[in-house]
């Protein structure tokens, strides 16, 4: 058993392990690229609108300020809506519950997908194929149908829409984390470390998942994309947490029937949504072509 060990290390020391490609030298590298900052830039934007709105609207989000479907005017910049509340106050109020639910809901399905990810690569035996056909059926459902299910059963609270569309995140990240694991797992320097004897979970923690942040931060930032999405879209459909309450979905299925009266009541959001989800999504678009070396050159111009 020593004499195996002794290879395993011998072998570690002449093919030695991939370059750990960590996370903020990533970042800071597909900073170069022009789609990133525009990326960057947009996102920032829409989350500082979200966390400074409600401090800097000039009305509350249910305070009647007009008629119904008025134009833009010196007392409401963007009209009001089919209420007569101000609608540029209710698109600053609306954006926080948005971005708070779909950060949750990504961080917590990242979490559990990376995990199951991780053993399904490491484990190479019947438990990496119970988990993954586990994932496919997951996958096989449409994640608002299920998302919709979810709300249907126990009601539309912030933690179900939450957990629902976590759940619809682990299968898609935890498929990404075991494809770039798995030749990772063969390596020599994994097998080095097993035969010192370095716990399971070090391994996974410590030699796995640094080699697995660059594909997983291009995923992390389609899902958060789609999970805004999904978010706005069960609210579109009426399935808030708070239905009346401001919220950029809502204030879309509302104002939707006047878009030919008072356009703004419904553009306004959907502008916003745009601009978050096309910052979210540059942002991807940016870190994976640095992470394949696509417009490295003229990036670094």
């Amino acid at each position: 058993m020593s004499q195996v060990s002794s290879d395993w290390v011998a072998d570690a020391e002449i093919a030695p392990p991939l370059p750990v490609v960590h996370g903020t030298s990533l970042l800071r590298r597909s900073l170069r690229l022009w789609r990133t900052r525009i990326g960057l830039a947009l996102l920032g934007l829409i989350v500082l609108l979200a966390i400074v709105g409600p401090y800097v609207a000039p009305y509350g989000p249910s305070t009647p300020v007009g008629a119904p479907n008025s134009d833009p005017s010196g007392k409401a910049v963007l009209g009001t809506d089919y209420l007569g509340q101000d609608v540029l106050s209710r698109v600053l109020y609306g954006g926080r519950s948005i971005l708070v639910m779909a950060v949750l809901a990504t961080a917590l399905g990242l979490v559990v997908g990376i995990a199951i990810g991780l053993v399904a690569a490491y484990s190479r035996n019947a438990l990496d194929d119970t988990l993954m056909r586990g994932m496919d059926v997951i996958m096989a459902l449409p994640s608002i149908l299920l998302a919709l299910v979810a709300v249907a059963i126990v009601g539309p609270h912030a933690w179900v829409i939450v957990a629902a569309i976590a759940l619809t995140t682990v299968p898609r990240i935890a498929r990404v984390t075991r494809g770039t694991a798995l030749p990772i797992v063969e390596r020599d320097f994994i097998a080095a470390s097993e035969a010192m004897g370095v716990p399971r979970w070090r391994i996974l923690s410590g030699e796995l998942l640094p080699n697995c942040l660059g594909p997983l931060m291009v995923e992390a930032s389609l899902r958060l994309t789609y999970s805004i999405a999904l978010i706005a879209g069960l609210a579109f459909l009426g399935l808030s947490p708070n239905p009346n309450g401001a919220n950029w979905g809502t204030m879309i299925q509302q104002n939707e029937i006047v878009l030919a009266v008072q356009p703004w009541g419904a553009a306004a959001p959907i502008i916003v949504i745009a601009l978050l989800t096309l910052g979210t999504g540059l942002i991807g678009d940016g870190i994976a072509r640095t992470a394949a070396g696509i417009d490295r050159a003229r990036g670094e111009e």
